[in-house]
């Protein structure tokens, strides 16, 4: 399977003054496969070592931070001889362990030859509980559930994908359907690793499905597992109202849907909790479409998002059934998941910071505001092949944007002041416009 951070590592590896790298993201989107495989491709050898209930780790970096001393500790439990120059050292699940966490400064420090990579699913949570954090010692990346693209390179369709990168929309626009058709499958299986690796096999939609829930459930597991007791109850009835809250017509979160009287206060640490795990994505309101946009976010307002569509077909119940039926999918639940999945499309993409945008009144939304550090773009989510969008012409009208972008169910389209961009191809923001 063919993911994007590949790239990213290679360039680390080829870096001179690279230090240890720390990859972040929820569990199962693929941190432990990524670096076993970038180990067995790129390096001599690899020595994996998982820290999850691992007493022998937690006492072997429980005494000094001699690097020396480590190493040796290291060689003895793998059975393998670490050259520095030649051996990837992978540290799974590294937040189990905080004092390893502490000894990557002195990695960094004091010998900067080793390489290391490492991973975490719930190292938010535990940066939370207090872990001395190796500042400036480190670097990080940031992984997802597999994009649109990755998803198609999945699926056999490398040339799809091409076509798109290489901006050729009029041969890709020939091919739209064949576009739609994956990107109607991407809605229902979604980006999580493994249950694209089935589909892609078997194209079995309840497989699909059955992976999912145990994902989920895998989750809700980890709410009883990690979280503080007192706050189990109301991560899970917080979780379990975002789909609801999506499918309103005005998805900014309303903690009322969550339960009657319920108060922002209430519920900060499970969101919290929510967002450190990876589980959810944040995207504030902002007042004002100016750089940098950061600058000019509204606390008190804000969306919230899953980590992937798939889950949220899951959790929402979406019948296969919906998938055969023109362009029905994308009318589904008001647009939740074309949202969904055109935000979990820009998280994938690189120095990209997202929010969203409406007037002081209300009456005017716009989906996405995307800032690259250098523009803001304007971006309207149609979910059907509507082609009005009074949102955004208004919002032209007022502050003037260099570019304006609606993505539809709709072919690539240059108009005066505003792009055409097929959902299937949104990614093309990232690089292009």
């Amino acid at each position: 399977m063919y993911r994007n951070a590949m790239d990213d590592l290679v360039k680390w590896k080829n870096r001179k003054n690279k230090k240890p790298l720390i990859i972040r993201g929820a569990r199962q989107v693929g941190k432990t496969w990524l670096m076993k495989k970038f180990g067995e491709t790129l390096y001599e050898r690899s020595v994996y070592i998982s820290f999850d209930n691992n007493q022998q780790m937690k006492e072997l970096f429980d005494k000094d931070m001699s690097v020396d001393r480590i190493i040796t500790g290291l060689e003895l439990y793998s059975g393998q001889k670490i050259n520095p120059y030649n051996t990837l050292l992978i540290f799974d699940e590294i937040q189990e362990v905080p004092k390893a966490l502490t000894a990557l400064k002195y990695f960094n420090e004091d010998a900067p030859e080793y390489q290391i990579i490492c991973a975490g699913s719930l190292l938010g949570v535990a940066l939370h509980k207090g872990t001395s954090f190796p500042v400036g010692k480190i670097e990080f990346l940031d992984l997802y559930p597999l994009s649109f693209s990755e998803f198609m390179r999945a699926m056999g369709k490398e040339q799809f994908v091409e076509l798109v990168d290489q901006g050729n929309f009029e041969m890709a626009t020939t091919f739209r359907q064949e576009y739609i058709n994956l990107i109607k499958y991407y809605y229902y299986v979604g980006g999580m690793p493994e249950v694209v690796s089935n589909f892609s096999r078997n194209m079995d939609f309840n497989e699909a499905r059955e992976i999912q829930e145990r994902i989920l459930m895998a989750y809700e597991q980890d709410f009883s597992k990690h979280a503080p007791n007192e706050v189990i109850p109301r991560i899970r009835m917080l979780w379990n109202s975002i789909p609801s809250q999506l499918t309103k017509e005005n998805k900014k979160f309303i903690y009322g849907l969550i339960k009657d009287g319920a108060r922002a206060k209430e519920y900060e640490m499970a969101m919290l909790w929510l967002v450190d795990c990876g589980l959810v994505h944040k995207v504030q309101r902002v007042n004002a479409p100016k750089l940098p946009l950061k600058a000019y976010e509204d606390l008190k307002a804000f969306k919230l998002f899953m980590l992937d569509v798939g889950l949220l077909s899951c959790m929402v119940r979406l019948n296969q059934s919906v998938l055969l039926n023109g362009n029905e999918l994308f009318r589904e639940f008001k647009g939740a998941l074309t949202e969904q999945y055109v935000l979990q499309q820009f998280k994938t993409l690189k120095h990209l910071d997202v929010y969203y945008w409406t007037n002081e009144r209300g009456s005017a939304e716009i989906d996405f505001l995307v800032d690259t550090g250098e523009k803001i773009i304007p971006i309207e989510v149609k979910a059907e092949t509507n082609l009005k969008a009074k949102s955004l012409k208004s919002y032209y009208d007022k502050f003037n944007p260099s570019i304006s972008v609606r993505t539809a169910m709709l072919d690539y389209k240059k108009e005066e002041w505003l792009i055409n961009i097929p959902l299937w191809a949104i990614e093309v923001i990232g690089n292009k416009i």
